[in-house]
């Protein structure tokens, strides 16, 4: 069999629906003859008779009536690929993702060739310095967070969980797992955040331990706690997603340090194209590494 243009079967379920040539024509906006021409074409290709040619009009015979439920699930197909190419290509301008600079090197960034080839016109700007923004002020268009906004005109999702463990160079461990093993850390170094960083979990789990002692490495990074364990300075609580990446000794899990990650938007951009599809390719990713984010 030949074959054949979905604008033919167009112009099929037209005739079928009308009754008429005419009424075809003027429904599709095309011509007569075209009408016309079209589904002699396809009668000619499928090798049989779709219509009955009466005065008062078209009528399909037993076979077109057979191909008339398939033509409409082609029409169904059709007008979904169309609709999907339309919102592709109207999917363009920026989009501003306000996250943290963990989320942003290690989760966004790697998967980020799947967003760039679905959308080519669409820009993504990752801030990571979230401490100065702020999604009521329009710093941003949505964040993903690890705290919970608790007002603002905003809507806010919990994706997934990020699990947290204390970590240890291979090195360090060697050298210090006997005192390590006691579980009194006596003369362990530790490693965490400035004083700016106090009311993180993690800040505070490594000062109920420290009792009084002082870090041996404070910083305003996890990038910068990562290269400390790694050069082996000291043990540091670190999320479990990223520490599996590298040769660093889990010593011990810590679920009671666990953050939500949540995806927040600013709720008079919730809907628009460009952001839904930043938004829904920021679930996707975080769903299908649930399980090295949580540990």
């Amino acid at each position: 069999m030949q074959s054949f243009s979905w604008d033919d079967i167009r112009v099929f379920l037209a005739v079928a629906q009308t009754g008429t040539i005419s009424n075809a024509s003027m429904l599709l906006s095309v011509g007569i003859a075209t009408v016309s021409r079209k589904i002699e074409r396809l009668e000619k290709t499928f090798g049989m008779p779709l219509f009955l040619r009466h005065q008062t009009g078209y009528q399909l015979t037993e076979d077109g009536r057979e191909l008339l439920e398939k033509a409409k699930v082609v029409e169904i197909a059709a007008n979904s690929f169309l609709t999907e190419v339309d919102i592709r290509t109207k999917i363009a301008g920026k989009v501003r993702l306000a996250t943290t600079e963990l989320l942003a090197n290690d989760l966004i960034i790697p998967n980020l060739s799947i967003l760039q080839k679905n959308y080519p016109d669409l820009t993504l700007e990752i801030i990571t310095d979230v401490q100065t923004v702020n999604l009521h002020r329009r710093d941003a268009d949505l964040a993903l967070r690890l705290v919970r906004p608790e007002q603002g005109h905003v809507t806010v999702r919990q994706l997934g969980i990020l699990g947290f463990g204390l970590y240890s160079s291979n090195k360090y461990y060697i050298n210090h797992q006997d005192k390590i093993h006691e579980g009194t850390y006596d003369n362990i170094h530790f490693i965490s955040w400035t004083d700016e960083y106090l009311q993180l979990p993690s800040s505070k789990w490594t000062e109920k331990i420290l009792k009084g002692r002082p870090l041996s490495i404070a910083t305003t990074s996890l990038s910068g706690q990562i290269a400390a364990v790694k050069a082996g300075l000291g043990l540091a609580i670190l999320p479990h997603f990223i520490a599996n990446t590298t040769d660093f000794i889990c010593i011990s899990q810590h679920p009671e340090l666990e953050r939500s990650l949540w995806l927040v938007i600013q709720a008079d951009l919730a809907h628009t194209p460009r952001i839904r599809k930043v938004a829904d390719f920021l679930t996707d990713i975080v769903s299908q590494n649930q399980k090295q984010l949580s540990g």
